[in-house]
């Protein structure tokens, strides 16, 4: 019992300890949007978000789109490469390919392949390739969607995806613990520490997060068990997006841009 209070007593005085400290936003400017989701943006510029189950691209006039009536709304969408975009339908097992005028390139039905996969996560990878976990193997593998083959890269292991996302070089993923981890593309896993529970997430770098809890935005450093408040932001918000130190802020009314310096 002593043991857990003293527990609980560091927990709490290290989170108040970083109540002294706020990471302040400047605000840069505010665009009309109107979108069920915003998904982020691009290096060119094109904001990408989607309603009523369509993928949108836009940028002042220019305008494209992408929509599959069949397979509905898109579980998980991949915007790092403009060039080859990734929607992921874990409904129907399905993952479709878009080229930068979101015309569909390629559709890969993964019940159809010859080693069985039910994917539950996916994403880009480097090479010609795609992230997959595969719950029937509870094991994380790379798809090379050229040659149809798909190869697992980890040991199987127990719990659930919390949440996941994943660069061309590292799929990372939390748990229903909260606990916080990262595979590269040869198979080997990390763990990156324990994250605090939160409404919302993102990863900024493999040590720290930027998440939402009750309306309030933090960033959290787990190298130095930090936790921080962001100030000077909207207190209601859809969703946010975070990237090259600019933190964007999904609203009702539309988005909102800010810079803010994150080491």
């Amino acid at each position: 019992m002593k043991r857990l209070f003293l527990l609980f007593f560091i927990f709490s005085f290290a989170f108040s300890f970083g109540q002294d400290k706020t990471y302040v936003a400047t605000k840069l400017n505010s665009t009309a949007f109107i979108a069920d989701h915003f998904l982020g943006y691009d290096q060119f510029g094109f904001y990408y978000s989607i309603k009523n189950n369509i993928l949108s691209k836009t940028k002042k006039d220019e305008n494209f789109e992408y929509k599959n009536i069949s397979l509905g709304k898109p579980t998980k969408t991949d915007i790092q490469n403009p060039l080859k975009i990734m929607l992921f339908y874990e409904n129907f097992n399905t993952i479709i390919l878009l080229d930068n005028q979101l015309s569909e390139t390629q559709k890969i039905n993964l019940s159809e392949n010859d080693v069985p996969i039910m994917a539950t996560a996916t994403g880009i990878a480097s090479g010609n390739r795609l992230w997959i976990y595969n719950s029937l193997t509870q094991q994380i593998g790379l798809f090379d969607y050229l040659k149809n083959s798909f190869q697992s890269i980890t040991p199987s292991f127990q719990g659930n995806l919390k949440y996941y996302e994943s660069d061309f070089n590292t799929f990372q993923w939390i748990d229903n613990n909260l606990n916080w981890y990262s595979c590269d593309i040869f198979g080997k896993i990390t763990s990156l520490g324990k994250v605090a529970d939160y409404a919302q997430i993102q990863a900024i770098t493999n040590q720290s997060i930027i998440f939402s809890k009750e309306g309030q935005l933090y960033v959290q450093d787990l190298k130095n068990n930090t936790i921080f408040p962001i100030e000077n932001v909207e207190k209601s918000f859809k969703n946010f997006y975070y990237k090259d130190q600019n933190l964007s802020i999904f609203t009702n009314q539309g988005i909102s841009n800010y810079k803010i310096s994150i080491p």
